[in-house]
């Protein structure tokens, strides 16, 4: 009877034990995993070697350095004279297309091939008065060549200088005659003016044009101009040079001269631009020119892709202070040069600046 008691009893603590209604505590909590990436309770993040090669870190070393004083100008692209160029009628007429049809935008041209043709057109009363012209002009030239033939059977009694005079007025006549024949059938040939690129085009078959219209623009996309407005004219004569940003690449520019008058109570400045990323930019888009003076300033040249934003909407950078972590520092910035920035207070040398990764850094929570 002893031996059944004792197994009941060890039936029992074997199967499940079930808590009564209304003491159901719920699940337990998944432990929290040691190794994620996270922020921790001082602001810093915590983010795993093999995460940071996941999503690229890198990072530079923080050096104090001596840097031109730069001021940011809004600017805009527009046409170097030199490696651009308009094309334009001298006369208004009907637009006809050139040997390889019309040229679109972004076509490239050879200087001198003829793009178009313009087809004069005048009055009906115009036209009559130069055809009336042409036939008067024809009937003197046939008037003067049987003079000619005239004189030249009495060749024998006529001083030379008459059958001379006569063979001048032949000439005359006969080209007169066909300078206007050639104004009423002949076409003016739009040719271009340099080689380049179509960068914009009006023309379209028997369109009407009138003179001086603007008709092709043809632009060297690796040569332009930048022309910034600086609201300061003595800016214009502490200027070292300029930079740009296109696509995430700095371009350098040289300053070409200010203007001597005023625009919009701005001065226009020129800069030069050479080079392949210039492909990217359209003549009159708008653009952000980082002007550097002659003047200097201490700091640390970071580049801008690091640059992030806290709750605050401060400009921060993530520095790596070991291994594994990473701590927000605020900094006091300038422009420098388009594609980075000199950091004035915030950064000491030595500090690991994250320049790539740094925004997705700042999101882990």
């Amino acid at each position: 009877m002893k031996a059944v008691a004792n197994l009941l009893l060890a039936s029992l603590l074997a199967g499940p034990v079930l808590a009564g209604e209304g003491h159901d505590h719920g699940e337990a909590p998944a432990g929290a995993n040691a190794n994620a990436p996270q922020r921790l309770p001082d602001g810093s993040v915590f983010l795993p070697k093999p995460t940071q090669r996941q999503i690229g870190v890198r990072t530079l070393v923080a050096e104090q350095q001596q840097l031109p004083r730069a001021f940011t100008l809004a600017g805009k692209v527009v046409m170097d004279p030199n490696a651009g160029g308009r094309v334009q009628p001298t006369q208004p007429g009907r637009l006809e297309p050139g040997p390889r049809g019309f040229p679109t935008p972004g076509q490239a041209v050879r200087k001198g091939e003829v793009l178009a043709y313009v087809a004069p057109a005048a009055a009906p009363l115009e036209r009559a008065g130069q055809a009336a012209q042409v036939a008067e002009l024809r009937a003197a030239r046939a008037l003067a060549e049987k003079r000619l033939a005239r004189l030249r059977e009495l060749a024998d009694t006529v001083p030379r200088k008459e059958i001379e005079a006569a063979e001048s007025e032949l000439a005359s006549l006969g080209e007169r005659a066909g300078v206007m024949a050639g104004a009423l059938s002949g076409r003016e040939a739009l040719v271009a003016p340099v080689s380049g690129v179509i960068a914009s085009a009006t023309a379209i078959a028997g369109a009407v044009v009138d003179a001086r219209e603007l008709v092709f623009e043809i632009v060297d996309p690796t040569r332009l101009r930048i022309e910034a407005l600086a609201y300061d004219p003595a800016l214009a004569a502490d200027i070292a040079g300029g930079a740009l940003a296109v696509g995430g690449t700095r371009v350098p520019l040289r300053f070409v001269g200010a203007a001597r008058a005023l625009r919009e109570q701005a001065l226009p400045l020129q800069f030069a631009a050479q080079g392949p990323a210039l492909q990217a930019l359209a003549v009159g888009q708008p653009v952000q020119v980082v002007v550097q003076t002659k003047s200097q300033l201490s700091g640390v040249s970071v580049p801008a892709a690091a640059l992030a934003r806290n709750p605050s909407n401060q400009s921060i950078v993530w520095v790596k202070v070991a291994p594994e972590r990473f701590e927000p520092r605020v900094l006091t910035t300038e422009p420098l040069d388009g594609a980075n920035v000199v950091a004035t207070a915030g950064l000491k040398p030595g500090d690991r600046v994250v320049h790539q990764g740094a925004s997705l850094v700042n999101q882990i929570r």
